[in-house]
């Protein structure tokens, strides 16, 4: 099937079965992006690209002059490779597993990065001394954990989708996913909701 084929497809599903391959606003954009290039490995691994750009103030306030720099670019590539090879592996497991994605917790997922620079910062100014691995953890863990539950299975129903195969094959598409308890829980939370509200209105006047 051609690439202009199988998104025609793609546009043209509604309800669950769009649910199921677009999921919400992040995996739209994703999906919106060439196969090549929102490939698991690449999407986590821009994961990894964001955090290092949050890591250069701390480095800079952390490290000697003439030590930060090499340091922020070795522990940049660790990072790189840490989450392109988790990417990686998320895509090697939904393949012989063959599961469909599923939501994960946003409301800790979303924040721990937020947590694991604050603890960084903690580290660097010499208040008090937090263990690495927690500093690491809670920075590494998000954008893989998300890839590995959410994104990787949703990237091979669209690579099933664009080699022509039925991607709902021995799919239950009644039973409820929890992407709706999570677009539920958005509905009855008033503040989140006009946060999203507004975030929509920005984006429709650009």
């Amino acid at each position: 099937m051609t690439s202009e084929g199988w998104r025609a497809r793609l546009r043209e599903l509604e309800g669950r079965e769009a649910d199921m391959l677009l999921g919400t606003s992040l995996s739209r954009r994703f999906a919106s992006l060439p196969m090549w290039v929102n490939h698991p490995a690449n999407v986590s691994g821009f994961y990894g690209l964001l955090v290092s750009l949050a890591l250069i103030l701390p480095y800079r306030f952390g490290y000697p002059d003439g030590i930060w720099v090499p340091t922020w670019i070795y522990h940049t590539s660790l990072l790189l490779a840490s989450c392109m090879g988790l990417g990686f592996a998320s895509v090697i497991i939904v393949r012989f597993t063959g599961r469909t994605p599923v939501a994960p917790m946003r409301s800790v997922l979303y924040v721990m990065p937020f947590v694991g620079l604050t603890l960084l910062g903690v580290n660097v100014s010499d208040i008090v001394q937090v263990p690495p691995f927690l500093v690491w953890f809670l920075l590494l863990l998000p954008g893989p954990l998300y890839v590995h539950l959410s994104w990787a299975p949703r990237w091979r129903l669209l690579c099933m989708l664009e080699d022509g195969q039925d991607p709902f094959a021995g799919v239950d598409l009644d039973k409820p996913s929890s992407e709706d308890s999570v677009e539920r829980v958005v509905d009855d939370d008033s503040d989140l909701k006009d946060v999203l509200d507004a975030l929509e209105a920005g984006d429709g006047e650009e």
